[in-house]
């Protein structure tokens, strides 16, 4: 990661202050136990290797039963009474009443230690793909099947890949997720506005795509997950669960039980630290982690004050201690944008280094572990803090050549940073915040605004904007693009509707804290301060509007403009909205195919913004939409930025560049290539 650091300061354990500790006492005795025969059965209730009960899906917390997997939209979640069926042991929440133990069948019965193998028998079984009928492939890779009943939506992964993944499976399924979730959020925000009440759609897209199985990673381990890296940000519990990174989509402590010995034998597989509970988690590399259960929190009156007991995930940490095993740590934190929701961080591995009991708050004995960071890994949450001084102007940013090249024309200033050699400064050009017609083209009629005088509201079809894009309003209602759209509508000068007026997103300028930073080899590039959702505008493409003759006299005479836009150009296609047929609507009904008017070629070299500074990638995590609104009589396109999948702070923003329609194999004169080092594993060798 750029700009992070690279050492891993561990503080002895001395430097833990225990003089707060009012009732300090050991725990009990524990006799470590590992399990380690190859004879113990398979996970139960993980499919498609083990089984669940009859008529429900192999997720927990959706236990509903199979003919409720795609919730009513216009119901709440439902939740039958009975045992949780699915092989997960997972605490940090007291347990709801009445429910206090689980029974034991529910609990899978073994794990996968990569350090000493698998104390489970492994069933490697999978169904012939030829039952499949009907099928034909989407933009995704993924199958829409038509199996008589409607349109059934099947991953492209296999048994394997569902088992154990990859960071190509990882992406799949978390864009998958949110590209879903999006669209839950808008049906149900067309619904507010009569109804007054917003559902949980993290929920309901985690409900549908856990009944389909577009998951991965479903076999419990300690340890490294395949395809999630350290520094992943996840926005909803849902997705850590998805990519089986931490499976309880609630409690904080995740832990698995073993056979050894014949007894149950529980392992600490992840936590989440995320406030709920009195955890010290200031320190990058040491957390004081509080246990779970009991009433330490006295925020139920009518419940007396209980301690704390060693069983479950407290027992399974404990036995952590005595195995030495890593555990994987989730940190969460408060969103920059809402302080109510919460970033979650994987902040890698831990060892569980010593325990204690102290008297908490309440007057109950609670559990504290104190966690140490494995040495060698990534920066993950330090990287957090850093960037927290720096928001507070506690500690200036290192290598700072300018505080805001903008001028003060962005809402927020971009700064400038060199840690790489001595350059100091850009070569010249005009910080001009949107695109600059210097002559007349043949541009789309003008368009009449909408007549809404307060803001455009979701599921208005009054709202000739809201017509205009297909009869659905195009963002959630925190500025987050639902889909891709042919040509996505905003609203104009020309609209009465007001300046903040949730269809203005793309119009009011950079709101992420971005800084342009020199790279190694790729001269300068852009990143963010700020963790950025799938689907947040990050900026447009400024410039000067050419034609084709100017850009052809460029090439021509041999200027090297490195800073062209050109719509014309052939980009690699790709699916990033939902798939209709999980939501049994049409598949017409989301088309992804760009239909602009008129090539739009955008030179950024003399006059431009910090869009010209987003260098190219074969596998960017940043696409361009062409957005269209109304200024000066006539209707314009412009070219806006926003997130593929969610992006950490500090994280380059990339985006496809393109090929030019001409012969690729040429590499000189208006034909020629530039030679790509974005070091993708798709990397395609050249672009522009």
């Amino acid at each position: 990661m750029e700009g992070g650091s690279s050492h891993n300061f561990v503080p002895p354990s001395a430097g833990i202050d225990k003089s707060r500790v009012l009732d300090v006492r050991p725990l009990r005795s524990l006799m470590p136990v590992f399990p380690a025969t190859s004879q113990a059965p398979s996970f139960p209730g993980m499919p498609p290797f083990g089984h669940t009960p009859n008529g429900f899906p192999p997720f927990y917390p959706f236990n509903v039963p199979l003919s409720q997997a795609s919730p009513d939209l216009n119901s709440e979640m439902r939740t039958p009474s009975g045992p949780m069926p699915a092989p997960i042991r997972s605490y940090r929440a007291p347990a709801p009443s009445g429910s206090d133990d689980f029974p034991e069948d529910s609990n899978g019965e073994g794990f996968f230690d990569p350090h000493v193998g698998s104390s489970a028998s492994r069933k490697k079984t999978s169904k012939a793909s030829s039952s499949r009928k009907k099928t034909k492939k989407n933009g995704d890779g993924g199958l829409v099947t038509n199996n008589g009943s409607g349109v059934t939506f099947v991953p492209v992964m296999s048994s394997f890949q569902i088992e154990d993944g990859n960071r190509e499976l990882v992406n799949y399924v978390l864009m998958n997720f949110d590209a879903l979730r999006r669209r839950i959020c808008q049906i149900e925000e067309n619904k507010e506005t009569k109804t007054g009440l917003i559902k949980r759609a993290d929920l309901k897209a985690g409900n549908i795509l856990m009944s389909k199985k577009v998951r991965t990673n479903m076999r419990r381990r300690i340890g490294v997950v395949p395809g999630v890296e350290i520094g992943d940000i996840f926005f909803f519990r849902m997705e850590m669960c998805a990519v089986g990174l931490h499976a309880p989509s609630m409690a904080g402590i995740d832990y698995m039980t073993g056979k050894g010995d014949g007894e149950k034998d529980p392992v600490a597989l992840s936590i989440v630290s995320s406030g709920g509970y009195d955890d010290e988690a200031e320190d990058s590399d040491v957390l004081i982690y509080s246990g779970q259960g009991g009433n330490s929190n006295n925020k139920d009156k009518e419940k007396e004050v209980a301690d704390q007991k060693l069983e479950r995930g407290n027992l399974a940490l404990q036995r952590n201690l005595h195995h030495g095993n890593e555990v994987r740590v989730i940190r969460g934190m408060k969103e920059d944008v809402n302080s109510i929701a919460k970033i979650y961080v994987y902040d890698g591995l831990y060892k569980v280094h010593e325990s204690w009991t102290e008297r908490g708050k309440a007057g109950c004995n609670i559990f504290k572990y104190k966690l140490l960071r494995v040495p060698g890994q990534p920066p993950a949450f330090a990287v957090w803090q850093t960037l927290r001084k720096w928001k507070d102007g506690f500690s200036s940013r290192a290598g700072l050549v300018l505080q805001d090249l903008t001028s003060g024309t962005e809402p927020v200033p971009v700064s400038l940073v060199n840690e790489v050699d001595s350059e100091k400064g850009l070569a010249s050009f005009t910080y001009f915040p949107t695109l600059k017609y210097t002559k007349s083209f043949s541009l789309m009629p003008p368009s009449f605004g909408c007549n809404c005088r307060s803001a455009c509201q979701p599921g208005d079809m009054n709202c000739s904007c809201i017509q205009k894009n297909g009869g659905d309003f195009p963002y959630t209602s925190n500025g987050i693009l639902v889909s891709r759209k042919q040509l996505l509508h905003e609203c104009s000068p020309t609209c009465p509707c007001t300046p903040n007026c949730k269809n203005r997103v793309s119009q009011t300028g950079v709101k992420l804290r971005l800084e342009v930073f020199k790279t190694k080899d790729r001269g300068w590039g852009l990143r963010s301060w700020d963790s950025i959702r799938a689907g947040a505008f990050i900026c447009e493409y400024a410039g000067e509007v050419i034609d084709e003759a100017k850009l052809k006299q460029k090439e021509g005479g041999g200027e090297n403009d490195e800073y062209i836009f050109d719509t014309g150009r052939d980009y690699e296609s790709f699916k990033w909205s939902y798939e209709p047929g999980l939501l049994e609507e049409s598949p017409h009904d989301v088309n992804e195919d760009y239909n602009i008017p008129y090539r739009l070629i955008i030179s950024a070299k003399n006059v431009g913004n910090v869009g010209r500074f987003i260098n190219h990638s074969c596998s960017p995590n940043v696409f361009w939409q062409p957005v269209v609104y109304e200024h000066n009589n006539q209707s314009f396109v412009h070219i806006a930025f926003y997130a593929i999948r969610h992006i950490p702070p500090m994280t380059e923003l990339t985006y496809d560049y393109g090929t030019s329609s001409n012969e690729a194999g040429s590499n000189s004169g208006p034909n020629r290539k530039n030679k790509c080092l974005c070091g993708s594993s798709k990397c395609r060798g050249y672009f522009g």
